[in-house]
């Protein structure tokens, strides 16, 4: 099988990642977009525009389903892309992980970038899985474009301003940009208080990889054992895993498990 998936930048890793682990037979085509990130200071006309460039890219090589692992992208894109490729390549949308996290009762603080923050789609969610349940929405600007060209310094600053506007009495925080996934022990740290119970952080990659599985009729089988292949589309354009993606986790295990073509 072959999964694609796409962002505006490296936040796909997390979501490839964890494809990867549950399938290690299937192919991969990341397609991401160095020269329009970052999409969250962009109109929602704009990203549109460019999430459909970086799908087309990624259909090209025809896929059994895309991923749109871009909260960003999903808020403001999903009716679009699916009008254009469904029913022929199934899109599976990314969603703030709002209902587990609501399920724990506690107060809740959402991550994410201004374009997701304080949007319709986001606060249907709200309202429809955390109902009763004290939520605080916190804009993270500049912590997708840090992590993105993985500038440690740029990323410690954004983290620090937004852990100082996440109240104290949180108990769980919900990664609403997969950017922020590759960052998650950080934000932990920078929000964690002492004397407090250990945090919940809840991002999205499990659930959206083992959703596009679903999607194409397949079971996880982590022990399958296979030569596959890992493509990587920059705007388009042929490549490789840029050293930036190599500084996670998730891009170097990438790297590793697979043959980059």
């Amino acid at each position: 099988m072959k999964i694609a998936l796409m962002d505006s930048g490296i936040g796909l890793l997390p979501a490839a990642a964890a494809v990867r682990r549950l399938r290690p037979d299937a192919d991969l085509v990341l397609s991401w977009d160095p020269d329009g990130m970052p999409w969250g200071p962009r109109t929602p006309e704009d990203i549109t525009q460019r999430a459909l460039a970086v799908a087309e890219a990624a259909a090209a090589h025809e896929p059994d389903v895309l991923i749109v692992a871009c909260n960003t992208a999903s808020v403001h894109s999903l009716p679009v892309m699916r009008a254009r490729f469904e029913p022929d390549l199934p899109i599976i949308g990314t969603v703030p992980a709002i209902k587990p996290a609501a399920a724990g009762g506690g107060h809740v603080a959402i991550w994410a970038t201004p374009a997701t923050t304080g949007s319709a789609y986001q606060r249907n969610l709200i309202e429809q899985f955390a109902a009763g349940v004290a939520v605080t929405e916190v804009p993270c600007p500049g912590l997708a474009d840090a992590v993105h060209h993985a500038d440690r310094s740029a990323i410690d600053a954004a983290i620090a301003s937004a852990a100082a506007r996440t109240p104290e009495d949180v108990t769980t925080v919900v990664l609403g940009c997969t950017n922020y996934e590759l960052v998650a022990e950080s934000i932990r740290a920078a929000v964690q208080r002492p004397g407090r119970p250990p945090l919940a952080l809840h991002g999205s990659a499990g659930a959206v990889a083992a959703q596009a599985l679903r999607r194409i009729g397949a079971e996880p089988d982590p022990a399958a054992v296979a030569d596959t292949t890992l493509r990587v589309l920059l705007s388009g354009r042929e490549a490789t895993l840029p050293d930036t993606a190599l500084s996670y986790q998730e891009g170097r295990f990438l790297q590793a498990v697979s043959t980059v073509r």
